[in-house]
């Protein structure tokens, strides 16, 4: 094998020509190269031909991979073309990104790394700069998303919101419940860019949506009704029991507060230390939280009572369509007449969001899946130790969660 043949090989390079190696004084290597002919002259853009504008700023070098400990590079000439939709641009090399200073294997292995481990460690281990990193995931990224269609085949998407740094910074995130994918991810949480997103996606995509899972936020669910018609907006589960054990919670405080107002020192001591055993399944309780809960029957019917509307709330999810929409109707008589407060405030809520509570049941539909990729960028975001700007945080989801992350080199 010839000696071009073998550099072009370890180096990884296709559709370019090795025409010399040296060592530099300072220990590294450099690999002079050119494009093959065909790849000559073209725009980085559309990738079509052009003519040439001129040399450019001369001879410039890509940094490669490097070879055990030397630092390698590539060196050519960057000459500029004029292209009739983009203007002069400097021609596409068919070993690098348009506007980088990497090798596309080297930043191709950076952002494999990156998904699998802290910035910090990536930039010491590849011997670049933190910032860098950030720079080329964001390269990869936006590649990735321009040869990539994620939006097509969407049917089922789910919408939440998470929180990427103190003082309210949150991403508005949505995710594939048929592939589990991240498909978008906006910085915010307002009406803004949930209509950001829908017009990504476009008047046609927008009606062939059939089910969009969701909390009761209406910045969520006025546009989603607005934009796609033929779309059934289904309210999380998870949701509507913390409604309910929010109801039941304020309740508990209010007898605690009165017993200990009212001097009642011993009925106080024996409701404290109940929150437990009200909030939990009845199936998943110890003996001690059993106990605990027979003495809060005896001690306070109101209190119990909340705690049966609680309970029996949690049915509607347990059991078949037609029987549910039955225990809901009957949980609804019930609360508005019970006397309690914020569960008369709960059945007022339910009443004006039952249809999407009941398309929920009907589809079987949650925001679990989007919970499991919220928790995933709350471990990038703590092993990145946060992020200075949204946009970092979301290139380096996408590649993780999005489907974008390239493979190794060579793999």
């Amino acid at each position: 094998m010839r000696r071009r043949s073998v550099w072009k090989k370890l180096l990884g390079l296709h559709r370019a020509v090795v025409e010399d190696v040296e060592l530099t004084d300072g220990g590294a290597l450099v690999v002079s190269v050119r494009p093959a002919a065909r790849e000559l002259d073209r725009c980085p853009h559309c990738r079509r031909r052009c003519p040439g504008y001129d040399l450019g700023e001369g001879r410039r070098r890509w940094r490669a991979l490097d070879f055990g400990t030397t630092f390698a590079y590539l060196e050519a000439e960057a000459p500029r073309v004029s292209c009739k939709r983009h203007g002069v641009v400097v021609a596409a090399v068919p070993w690098a990104r348009h506007d980088s200073s990497f090798t596309r294997q080297f930043e191709d292995q950076v952002a494999w790394l990156t998904v699998q481990a802290s910035k910090t460690a990536v930039s010491q281990l590849m011997r670049v700069a933190w910032r860098t990193v950030g720079w080329i995931c964001t390269r990869v990224t936006d590649e990735q998303t321009a040869i990539r269609d994620l939006f097509a085949g969407l049917k089922r998407i789910g919408v939440d919101e998470i929180s990427i740094r103190k003082g309210h910074r949150y991403l508005t995130v949505v995710v594939d419940h048929d592939t589990g994918r991240l498909v978008w991810a906006g910085p915010g949480r307002d009406r803004k860019t949930v209509e950001k997103f829908l017009d990504l996606l476009g008047k046609e995509r927008c009606q062939q949506l059939k089910l969009v899972s969701c909390d009761m936020a209406t910045w969520i669910t006025g546009p989603i009704a607005e934009r796609c018609p033929n779309a059934s907006v289904c309210y999380d589960p998870f949701h509507l029991i913390k409604l309910s054990t929010d109801a039941l919670d304020e309740i508990r405080r209010e007898v605690w507060n009165d017993a200990r107002r009212q001097g009642q020192a011993q009925l106080a001591k024996e409701l404290k230390g109940s929150r437990f055993a009200l909030w939990k399944n009845p199936g998943n309780l110890t003996e001690r939280q059993q106990l605990k809960l027979a003495r809060v029957q005896q001690l306070n019917q109101r209190l119990y009572r909340a705690y049966l509307l609680s309970q029996q709330l949690r049915e509607i999810y347990r059991v078949g369509f037609d029987q549910a929409v039955a225990l809901l109707d009957a949980w609804l008589q019930w609360a508005r007449r019970c006397r309690l407060t914020p569960f008369v405030k709960l059945a007022r809520t339910i009443t004006e969001q039952r249809s999407g509570i009941e398309a929920a049941i009907q589809n079987g539909l949650s925001n679990a899946r989007v919970e499991q990729v919220n928790t995933q960028l709350r471990l990038i975001t703590r092993r990145a130790f946060g992020f200075h700007s949204p946009h970092a945080a979301i290139a380096l989801a996408m590649l993780a969660l999005g489907g974008l992350c390239p493979p190794l080199p060579g793999r």
